[in-house]
């Protein structure tokens, strides 16, 4: 099954959204580093709601696109979950630590889409 980086950038902000995440965002970061073309970032009230989000992004992205995950963390805290697609990056927040942690400022230069369902 292929999937470009466009594409799956869209099937995790799908995930996300479909358990409620806010403030979705797709960030292109091919031009401005080689960790991954795609950081997808969203928000959430509680450590419950990150982790359902996480949760879902994991189980479509296995069972539509037949992709696992490379490397996860930050589940068991819930503050902020990291799931690395390699190609694709999901940053799941807390509301706090999103604006703590700042990655929309952090790297301004990247072009973000705001994701709607």
């Amino acid at each position: 099954m292929s999937n470009t980086p466009e594409e799956m950038s869209r099937a995790i902000a799908k995930a996300a959204s479909d358990k409620k995440a806010q403030d979705i965002v797709i960030m292109r970061m091919a031009e401005l580093t080689t960790a991954a073309d795609y950081f997808i970032v969203c928000s959430a009230n509680t450590a419950t709601q990150v982790r359902a989000i996480a949760d879902n992004i994991e189980d479509e992205l296995l069972e539509k696109h037949e992709k696992s995950y490379l490397h996860k963390e930050g589940y068991r805290e819930g503050e902020w979950v990291l799931l690395d697609y390699g190609d694709c990056v999901a940053h799941v927040f807390m509301t706090e630590s999103r604006a703590f942690y700042a990655l929309e400022r952090l790297w301004s230069d990247a072009p973000i889409t705001h994701y709607e369902d």
